[in-house]
């Protein structure tokens, strides 16, 4: 039995930053919080090892003694994204470059470039030496590699070793320069190569470098993540067996593949700090004031499902218990979010919930990051929300599968950062729309990677697939339910080509029609549409199609915007919220899903039998299921 198929709670901790006398102490109050996880010792490279080859492992050795003697378990990171001064100093070629070509020089954190040959060989060293001290220590149920991939824009690196590596995976991916030149339209601008050694990154061009070179830079530097990763991942299931191995991953984050890291995994974790997120995030201003100290309804429950998707199973490594340090603006979440934040991510299936951190640090770049304690060791505000928490626990793991996918593709955000073709056209906000506009109408949501099997579901929704795959073909083409397809969907071959017989593409075979042409408008433009009775507006893209289909709905110019065959229908513009619901809620009908309209604020998740609301807005609402209005802030579980 896996430590993670029983519910926990846990927090992130540091004992290096701590006197040893307070080690005990601390450990007891977590236990008496309801604590039962601890993540330690991912920043603590210079600690273990101080000098080159000289661990000091007496440290550690008596924390982990500690932490285990007071009844936790342990999470124990590697520490490779702080590699130590002397490290730098000996090996510099380490370090990542920015796309200006500078050093991402020491001083801070995730100071190291994954194409680093020599950093992979120190990696190796000391995972390997972590792993053969601890690896069988009844108190390490599991490991974190490394700490949230790619953060600070740290997976896409233009160092000499980058660019020697690319070449490498270039010539490993076409065989061929001349496959290369045709694949790039090398035609083009005199862009044709002799050879692959003549291919230089795609940085520091007079005007935009070639989109199917940053394409495959893009996919280049995924892998590089992808491969560091499993490095470390068959290090550690060699030398300590039987124990999960995790990653933490971030919100909004998509420059590598979460779902084919995932493979290499067993529990896909991320860290929650809604109001951060609300606050740098695609929102506009009445959301951000509406949630301030709330956190949006969906960004917390869309990475939940995200990660759910990623590995066998998921969880939240850090929880933000208060004000952070990192975003423009950080307000306190409002009493009792930090309740609800964690009974949701339970609600969405979550192994465990690990806040970050237990005492907030009077020192360093972290020192306003609040914790469960105070500085002075009191209890901050969220500490009693925890213990609330774990009073609440659910009992064993419980899976419901939901009715509806959201197809979710990073290599589309990545096309859509390289090639937007406007600037009001953002992925991830489309992405999060059409997850929200499901979400008010009750369902629950599997987010997929295009591929993925589809027959268990009853509706299928892709906001936007610009590359079909042939296994994302023949998992579309043998799903036998409603489908949905937002706007640019087959719209580009895998070299970033148009496709010889126009969007969609391969999607054709589904919806008979061809795009002939596209417009992309400023946030000020709408389109107005009668859809359902209603006016509603879309606007941002348009895709004029070529069909002899009759459109189920058009501008008032006489411009499709809404399509369908048989099951499948295609949108060519980005709906507005009343026109996106609408088109759900005929999907629904036609598929036979039960529609539960939900107020602006309330999100529900079915657990197991019981399915769970959450307000996230100001004042108490009343819905149909609850015995009494859901207050501010508060959970409540329907009847079914």
């Amino acid at each position: 039995m896996s430590f993670s198929d029983q519910p926990r709670l846990g927090v992130c901790y540091y004992p290096e930053h701590w006197p040893e006398k307070q080690w005990a102490e601390d450990a007891r109050a977590m236990v008496d919080l309801g604590l039962s996880l601890v993540r330690i010792g991912e920043f603590a490279w210079s600690e273990i090892e101080p000098d080159p080859g000289r661990y000091e492992w007496d440290w550690l050795t008596r924390a982990v003694e500690t932490l285990s003697h007071a009844g936790l378990k342990i999470i124990l990171g590697t520490p490779t994204a702080t590699p130590p001064k002397w490290l730098i100093d000996a090996y510099p070629d380490i370090l990542a470059r920015d796309r200006d070509g500078r050093a991402r020089r020491f001083g801070s954190r995730r100071h190291y470039c994954f194409s680093s040959e020599r950093y992979r060989l120190e990696t190796a060293r000391i995972v390997e030496a972590m792993a053969a001290r601890f690896g069988a220590h009844d108190a390490v149920v599991a490991w974190q590699t490394d700490n949230e991939y790619g953060c600070h824009e740290t997976i896409r690196s233009w160092s000499a070793g980058a660019e020697a590596a690319f070449r490498v995976w270039l010539e490993d991916r076409y065989q061929s320069i001349e496959a290369l030149n045709a694949a790039w339209g090398g035609v083009f601008w005199s862009q044709r190569y002799r050879s692959f050694r003549e291919v230089d990154l795609p940085n520091l061009t007079v005007t935009e470098p070639n989109p199917s070179h940053v394409m495959d830079f893009y996919r280049f530097s995924s892998d590089q993540a992808l491969s560091y990763n499993r490095l470390q991942a068959d290090i550690l299931r060699r030398l300590s067996p039987d124990r999960e191995i995790i990653h933490n991953f971030m919100g909004f984050f998509h420059e590598f593949d979460h779902f084919a890291m995932g493979a290499d995994i067993d529990i896909a974790s991320w860290d929650s700090y809604p109001l951060g997120f609300l606050d740098i995030g695609p929102y506009d201003d009445d959301d951000r004031q509406r949630y301030l100290r709330n956190g949006h309804p969906d960004f917390a429950a869309f990475h939940h499902d995200l990660y759910r998707a990623c590995s066998r199973a998921s969880a939240v490594m850090e929880q933000q218990p208060g004000p952070v340090n990192w975003a423009r603006h950080n307000p306190a979440p409002a009493p009792g979010m930090v309740r609800l934040w964690t009974e949701e991510a339970f609600a969405h299936g979550a192994a465990f919930v690990s806040y970050f951190r237990w005492r907030q640090a009077p020192f360093a770049q972290e020192q306003m990051h609040a914790g469960l304690l105070r500085r002075d060791g009191a209890p901050a505000p969220g500490y009693e929300e925890a213990r609330d928490a774990a009073d609440a626990l659910p009992g064993g793991a419980a899976k419901t599968n939901a009715p509806v996918a959201l197809i979710f593709d990073y290599e589309a955000q990545w096309l859509f950062e390289i090639q937007p073709q406007g600037a009001a056209w953002d992925y991830v906000k489309i992405v999060l729309e059409w997850y929200g506009a499901l979400r008010r109408l009750g369902f629950d949501i599997d987010i997929a990677p295009p591929g993925r099997k589809l027959s268990e579901y009853k509706l299928v929704v892709a906001p936007s697939l610009p590359f079909v795959s042939e296994a994302a073909m023949a998992a579309l083409a043998a799903a036998d339910c409603e489908i949905i397809l937002g706007p640019r969907s087959g719209s580009k071959t895998a070299s970033v080509q148009v496709p010889q017989t126009l969007a969609p593409g391969a999607l054709q075979s589904l919806i008979d029609l061809k795009v002939t042409h596209s417009e992309s408008f400023p946030p000020t433009h709408r389109e107005s549409v009668d859809f359902a009775n209603q006016q509603v507006t879309c606007g941002v893209w348009l895709d004029h199609v070529e069909t002899k289909l009759t459109p189920e709905a058009a501008t008032r110019d006489g411009a499709g915007v809404l399509f369908r065959s048989g099951s499948v229908s295609l949108l060519t513009s980005v709906p507005d919220q009343d026109f996106l619901m609408a088109v759900f809620e005929a999907a629904s009908a036609r598929a036979a899903l039960e529609v539960t309209k939900l107020p602006r604020d309330v999100r529900t998740r079915r657990r197991g039998s019981v399915r769970h609301a959450f307000n996230y807005g100001p004042e108490p609402v009343a819905i149909d299921g609850a015995a009494h209005p859901i207050p501010p802030a508060g959970t409540a579980r329907l009847e079914s």
